[in-house]
């Protein structure tokens, strides 16, 4: 059994959704987990309200209320990556994540989760990360560390003051000559009927990439992608639209069957970038990792 250290919150939502207690809310809202395994959470005082004080099998629902609980799984894999810190101040840190770990805990990840691992590393359990990346797509996450002044670098990312990079290998025709060209690709994005994908759909446009060839060598080419906005699996999507598919992509063009991570195949796809003016400082950041993307068996080198 693996217990975070770390309490998941969610809010009770403002309209009943027609239950009595917070453990029937807890049922209906994950219907994965049973009845007894929240019993006897609530019994070893590990569902809990923002004071504290022990949610019990009988607690009245609340709406609006935070409910703080502890995600557990029976087994979690270990990821054979390491993250690594590249800055840290009073504020933020920015890490480099690994293919396949995830930033935060979810489904059977609870401690194997970039989030955790530093929370344990650094010995700051406050740590939060300010933006997602798919657990397959490596690259620069950035954190808030100090509570007080979260809600600062928030607004970074609402606003979209934060210019993300990213640079993918993938699959093109040998016969094309990409080098040096650049599309701008908007559409509007949706969730596909298919789990876990997206799809491009009629309607005003609500997704946005600029996409640049910076290499082509026969069947695969780098690019440089810049997201404009950050809907799920966006880059992907539009690089799959556009006929280059992401090398070793599991979910376009087609989702393939669930199966085990194969750690010699990772998504060809890393956040290499973050650009911003800090909000307190009020000086420009540039971070950018190191690592290496592979096209034809040479590693290409991302500065």
């Amino acid at each position: 059994m693996s217990i975070s250290k770390y309490s998941s919150k969610l809010s009770l939502p403002q309209i009943n959704p027609g239950v009595a207690t917070v453990l029937e809310y807890l049922v209906a809202r994950f219907p994965d987990i049973d009845a007894d395994a929240w019993r006897q959470r609530m019994t070893e005082g590990r569902v809990h309200w923002h004071d504290g004080t022990v949610i019990t099998a009988s607690t009245a629902y609340q709406a609006q209320q935070r409910v703080y609980y502890y995600r557990e799984v029976d087994s979690e894999p270990v990821i054979p990556f390491a993250e690594e810190i590249l800055f840290q101040n009073a504020h933020i840190l920015v890490a480099y994540k690994p293919h396949f770990l995830a930033v935060t805990p979810g489904g059977i990840w609870v401690n194997e989760c970039l989030q955790n691992r530093l929370r344990r590393k650094t010995g700051l359990d406050d740590l939060q990360a300010m933006h997602r990346l798919d657990r397959a797509t490596a690259g620069l996450v950035l954190f808030s560390i100090n509570p007080q002044t979260r809600q600062h670098y928030h607004d970074l990312f609402k606003t979209r003051q934060i210019h993300k990079t990213y640079h993918a290998i993938a699959a093109v025709k040998a016969a094309e000559n990409l080098t040096g060209g650049e599309w701008h690709i908007k559409n509007r994005m949706e969730r596909s009927p298919i789990r876990f994908r997206m799809q491009i759909v009629a309607g005003v446009a609500n997704s946005y990439s600029v996409i640049r060839c910076l290499e082509h060598r026969s069947d695969k080419a780098l690019f440089e992608l810049n997201p404009i906005t950050g809907k799920t699996h966006q880059l992907r999507v539009h690089m799959q639209a556009q006929g280059w598919p992401v090398m070793h992509d599991k979910y376009y063009p087609v989702l393939q069957e669930k199966s085990a991570d194969d750690f010699e195949r990772p998504l060809q796809l890393v956040a290499t970038g973050l650009r911003f003016v800090d909000p307190l400082s009020r000086e420009l950041q540039v971070f950018s990792s190191a690592v290496g993307l592979v096209i034809n068996g040479v590693r290409v080198k991302i500065q």
